[in-house]
């Protein structure tokens, strides 16, 4: 008896996933639970474990390959007698019953759609890409297991040849490359946050200099515990006690009811540049950490970050963003709000700058600061509020600690 295993929900809205390598072969032997797949979604890289026990008969995608939720991942042969067929659990959800080699599920019967061919060898997913680039599946030759016809063979088939009107025009030179993984994602999302916000950037400048003084005079013992201080974590702190007086920051619209939503807890999506591109870890209750707690949390999610083993949840739930391209060398930007929040605030790099101090010019060290919100939500006055009470506490750091709660 075979079984068929499919790609389970993976929660949080997750739609598909991008198989990165196989961890068994095709004629391997399984155990229940045992890891088959690592695979890549929009949130992190997990690895799946096979619901049933029995012999790997078929893989029905190629590693690179991205496979919606449901599709089919690999066959199973069971052994011993044929069970009684039950429901194919996923790890968030259920997914519907596993078809019968005549296509068919229990009492249901499947139309045949031209989307759904069989006499084309392809997954849903590679269909979907085929209709949005305009490729015509029919008569293409599949590079797959058994001829199938993978998402590569679909996009060199684009690439051969556009259809504009009537005429076909040969493609240009030059280098194409796919956008895949955490690259693909990062457009689709910075595509959706355009498209259902509606967002300014407030900028400003503050003078930091005793906020330096007082990294510097503290990173010296911290490096000693293996730890890391940047000033990331002060930011943290100064932005969750400003939101304390401007709430309608930490917050979420929601659009079917007119209404917004006050959240009641502060957790801040720091912005991550890694090699497989920009990911966003979640530190939980900023206000009931201190400066040093947070810098700790940094630490461990930024590593596990770029090591890709970093926990969907630690990606999940963010109700403001930090950004800090500063770091790059970037002063002013306009970052993109991290969609369903209403705001982000980019860091800009610390510099030298000839400042008015106490009546007189001198040099500071000066950081330049970008407010993205959402309009709907604040007006132009509020955020500059907002920013410039942010400000004041990382130009006096000391109030950071007087209005600690």
């Amino acid at each position: 008896m075979s079984f068929e295993f499919r790609l389970p929900d993976l929660g949080e809205g997750t739609t598909e996933a991008e198989i990165i390598c196989w961890l068994v072969k095709e004629g391997d032997r399984v155990e229940e639970h045992q890891l088959v797949v690592e695979v890549e979604t929009d949130k992190a890289v997990v690895e799946l474990p096979t619901p049933r026990a029995g012999k790997v008969l078929k893989f029905h995608c190629q590693e690179g390959e991205v496979v919606a939720v449901g599709g089919v991942l690999l066959t199973i042969e069971e052994g011993g007698v044929a069970q009684e067929r039950r429901p194919s659990f996923g790890i968030v959800g259920e997914l519907p019953e596993a078809e019968d080699e005549s296509g068919a599920t229990q009492g249901k019967t499947r139309p045949s759609t031209p989307a759904t061919d069989p006499e084309i060898r392809a997954l849903p997913a590679v269909r979907a890409l085929a209709k949005e680039l305009q490729v015509d599946l029919s008569g293409l030759a599949g590079s797959g297991p058994d001829n199938a016809i993978s998402a590569e063979d679909v996009r060199a088939a684009a690439v051969r040849s556009t259809t504009v009107g009537d005429q076909t025009k040969t493609v240009g030179p030059g280098e194409r490359v796919p956008q895949k993984g955490i690259r693909r994602v990062i457009a689709r999302r910075i595509k959706e946050a355009q498209q259902k916000t509606a967002f300014v950037t407030s900028m400003d400048e503050f003078d930091v200099s005793r906020l330096r003084d007082l990294k510097k005079r503290e990173e010296a013992h911290l490096s000693e515990r293996g730890l890391h201080l940047t000033f990331l974590p002060f930011f943290m702190k100064a932005v969750q006690h400003a939101l304390i007086t401007y709430p309608r920051f930490n917050a979420r619209l929601d659009e079917e009811h007119d209404e917004l939503v006050l959240l009641p807890d502060c957790h801040m999506g720091v912005a991550v540049d890694t090699t497989a591109g920009l990911m966003v870890p979640v530190v939980r209750d900023v206000a009931r950490k201190s400066i040093l707690e947070l810098a700790e949390e940094l630490q461990r999610l930024s590593e596990r970050a770029h090591q890709r083993s970093i926990d969907l949840e630690d990606l999940q739930g963010s109700t403001f963003t930090l950004t800090n391209f500063g770091s790059y060398g970037g002063l002013f930007a306009t970052p993109i709000i991290n969609y369903p929040n209403v705001a982000i605030l980019g860091c800009g790099r610390i510099r030298e700058k000839p400042w008015v101090f106490k009546g007189e010019i001198a040099v500071r060290h000066i950081l330049p600061l970008s407010l993205t919100f959402d309009h709907r939500v604040s007006d132009g006055a509020e955020a500059c509020r907002f920013l410039n009470h942010v400000g004041r506490y990382l130009e006096d750091p000391g109030l950071l600690f007087i209005e600690s709660i």
